[in-house]
């Protein structure tokens, strides 16, 4: 959180306001980030991991596309509110074959991605082949071609575009859940280090490669999703006050800690660039434990879900699907007010709550040192 804040509910509610009253000027400044280039899981897969495998079904989407759009969620997700902030157009997924424009930067993250290699004991089965090291080689794989054949396709970017970029990473919380129910904090703590560091290699490479401007996200408070309060072994002496499991948040805390630091080693080992650590952790946490200060209802309960209750999540019928258990034919329907909800659908945030979110990154009241993007660029409103 900014010095300057004094409450973590009071800097958020500032940074709102000041946003709401930013709109592009008829003296526009000159951008200096003209693309994005995204590294991540489905926090900010915008169709990447749908393109490989087809599936996606409503309600995914159901907010702001009226369709699945290849989005965890009911409608945009934080990459969208960035490009939209800058005056882009929503990054199109690198995987994307089909009607994808590359002019403005490209997606690399897909669902269940991770940062370490998915094919290590480390991991159960469900998550993406798409590593972080994989991201990184599509990244190499698109400048290549970008040098190659810029001037036979008009949907690709210059190539100096990748100086000119902001890089953005919001990786690693399938690193930290996938192994949570069996080797439990203690056991996933272990190689958490080894996450930061393949995050500080990745940075390192890409720097090689032109890039000078990079935000890297921490992690949300996981204790105080749905489906983890649901899934996750804890006792009643393991919930606060806001509903939140303490052990796993606390351990969440560490590695943002462990992550922050490293970010700090970095830029000093790397004086040419613009390293940024952006606690959205914080965020995410004010409106878990307060969504009615920001026009929400409700904070760990899903919208999307099966079985009402504290959390509306069923772990064996996820959003959209139906699925007979006992005879009985189950199934998990979307609210009609997902601007009320923090959670879509217990693993992934809605778009209201991705919204303030994105307000608080492109305000720079959450980030370490402060980059507040409306000091470079005239930043674009969004609904």
């Amino acid at each position: 959180m900014s010095k300057f804040c004094i409450s973590p509910k009071l800097c958020l509610m500032i940074c709102i306001v000041l946003m709401a009253l930013l709109v592009p000027m008829s003296d526009a400044k000159k951008c200096p980030f003209e693309a994005i280039f995204n590294f991540g899981d489905s926090n900010t897969d915008t169709g990447g991991f749908w393109a490989a495998f087809p599936a996606e079904r409503l309600p995914y989407g159901m907010t702001y596309f009226k369709r699945p759009s290849g989005r965890a969620t009911d409608g945009r997700v934080i990459i969208d509110f960035l490009a939209q902030g800058l005056g882009q157009p929503f990054v199109s997924p690198y995987l994307q074959s089909i009607g994808s424009d590359y002019r403005h930067g490209a997606n690399f993250a897909t669902l269940a991605s991770t940062v370490l290699l998915p094919n290590t004991s480390l991991f159960v089965t469900g998550v993406s082949p798409f590593s972080l090291a994989i991201q990184l080689n599509q990244m190499k794989q698109f400048k290549v071609k970008v040098d190659e054949l810029h001037s036979s396709g008009t949907n690709l970017p210059p190539p100096n575009i990748f100086g000119k970029s902001l890089y953005t990473f919001y990786i690693g919380q399938n690193d930290f859940t996938g192994n949570l129910a069996s080797i439990g904090i203690r056991g996933v703590k272990q190689y958490l280090p080894q996450v930061i560091s393949q995050i500080v290699s990745t940075i390192k490479e890409i720097y090689a490669l032109g890039g000078r401007t990079f935000l890297v996200l921490n992690l949300a408070p996981i204790g105080c999703y749905p489906a983890f309060l649901v899934e996750l072994p804890h006792g009643a002496s393991d919930i606060d006050s806001f509903g939140c499991m303490i052990s796993y948040n606390n351990a969440v805390v560490e590695y943002n800690s462990m992550l922050e630091k490293a970010m700090k080693q970095i830029r000093k080992e790397l004086p040419k660039a613009e390293v940024i650590y952006v606690d959205i952790h914080t965020v995410m946490l004010e409106l878990f434990q307060h969504p009615t200060s920001h026009g929400m209802k409700y904070g760990t309960k899903a919208c999307c879900g099966q079985g009402g209750g504290a959390y509306n999540f069923n772990p064996q019928v996820f959003c959209g699907n139906s699925k007979v258990i006992d005879g009985r034919t189950l199934s998990a329907t979307a609210c009609s007010d997902p601007h009320n909800y923090v959670s879509w659908d217990g693993i992934h945030a809605t778009e209201a709550a991705n919204k303030l979110v994105a307000y608080a990154i492109l305000n720079g009241s959450y980030s370490h040192p402060a980059f507040s993007l409306y000091k470079y660029c005239d930043i674009h409103s969004f609904t």
